[in-house]
């Protein structure tokens, strides 16, 4: 083990506990109309996308992309539960710049910063473009506790595949190293793809779930995530008292 993996585990931890945390105090943050529904929904929208770019393309990738995402979401599809599914151009620009961050800083920690200046520049533009038509992650919102995707959802996952390989493979050329620019333009278009499909897959579950989930619930699923922050905490105490060698 080594000292950068023993800190990750050790702030993932105090996340959990703060999580926790929140959802104990259900009430004092407003019950029903407060915010813990959009936390909600952001939590599992950023686990899903944090473990789809994660496991294949690192940690960096993962807890970058799974934040800035995560959060988007959860605004968006929070302001679709109230009605409003078409906040603005300026909400659109902002959710795309966020999550085009999240993609700069997960390229960047591959191939340096102008690469991730390019994937994550170019990535914001083409979000906002697909806004400007019409596509947008809540153009089909529809809570329900079945698993549900459209024609045009599917049309959107290639779309995003194709066109997020594509994007990978000219950025990794343009900074030169072109033996990787194949491999890891195939290695993003389906990351992303998958992770896009699921999310969209799921999301009908999701945000049922969101506007659905009992206050008890709420409560135990907090103990929960304060349990599994403890334990995380603790990993580092544990390495000190078992002598696990780091590096």
């Amino acid at each position: 083990m080594n000292h950068h993996t023993l800190a990750i585990v050790s702030i993932l931890g105090s996340c959990l506990d703060l999580l926790g945390a929140l959802y104990l105090a259900y009430d004092l943050l407003g019950g029903e109309h407060g915010p813990l529904r959009a936390v909600s929904r952001g939590v599992t929208y950023g686990t899903i996308f944090a473990l789809g770019y994660g496991i294949p393309l690192g940690p960096v990738f993962g807890v970058a992309c799974g934040l800035t995402h995560g959060i988007t979401l959860a605004w968006e599809f929070s302001a679709a539960s109230r009605g409003l599914r078409y906040p603005g151009r300026w909400h659109d620009a902002a959710a795309s710049a966020i999550r085009g961050c999240g993609h700069g800083i997960g390229g960047a920690w591959y191939f340096g910063p102008v690469f991730g200046l390019a994937f994550g520049g170019v990535s914001t533009v083409a979000q906002i473009a697909a806004y400007s038509i019409g596509i947008r992650p809540s153009m089909s919102y529809a809570p329900g506790r079945h698993l549900r995707i459209s024609r045009i959802q599917i049309l959107t996952v290639l779309n995003r595949t194709v066109g997020y390989g594509v994007l990978a493979w000219a950025c990794v050329r343009l900074v030169h190293q072109p033996e990787k620019a194949l491999g890891f333009g195939i290695a993003v278009g389906l990351v992303v793809g998958v992770a896009t499909f699921l999310s969209t897959m799921l999301g009908p579950m999701i945000e049922w779930t969101a506007d659905h989930m009992p206050q008890r619930r709420m409560g135990v699923f907090g103990v929960v995530l304060m349990f599994l922050g403890f334990s995380l905490q603790s990993v580092q105490y544990w390495v000190g008292l078992l002598d696990v060698p780091l590096r």
